[in-house]
């Protein structure tokens, strides 16, 4: 038996849930397409949405969240957007921020905090925009990479 995890997504795109789904290993192996349905299968089950929505839902085979998040055609770093990258990018935008201010002492988790927010919401904003400033999305992007950043 093979586990996989496949997202659950709405009609636009957004995911819904991931599941991890298992399939039984007798015969040949099964395909994508397999896995798929049966995560839309738990998808009702579950009720995600109303019924009447069940044919919006589509899934997908699930993507490590360790690499990019942006869309193809993004101008920053390779790593731009793994936790080594963040981590990184946070570490020196912090720095800037003590000098800024002085090198004051004892307040380094403050100025993490800090460099962390500014980073996340500048990256948030610039895939807001990549995809065409949907209207009443903004949060979205934003949850996006707090969610990533929290694993």
């Amino acid at each position: 038996m093979t586990e996989r995890l496949v997202d659950v997504t709405d009609s636009r795109g957004a995911v819904l849930h991931t599941y991890p789904i298992t399939l039984d290993g007798s015969g040949d192996a099964p395909d994508d397409a397999a896995y798929q349905a049966k995560a839309l299968e738990a998808a009702a089950h579950s009720r995600l949405v109303p019924d009447a929505e069940l044919g919006t839902l589509t899934a997908r085979m699930h993507t490590a969240r360790g690499g990019q998040m942006a869309p193809y055609g993004d101008d920053l770093e390779k790593n731009s957007e793994t936790k080594a990258g963040l981590d990184q990018a946070v570490r020196k935008r912090a720095y800037l921020l003590w000098e800024e201010d002085g090198r004051p002492d004892g307040r380094t988790e403050e100025y993490w905090h800090r460099a962390l927010d500014q980073h996340l919401r500048e990256r948030a904003y610039v895939l807001w925009q990549q995809e065409g400033s949907p209207e009443g999305r903004q949060d979205e992007y934003w949850r996006r990479l707090v969610d990533f950043q929290a694993q």
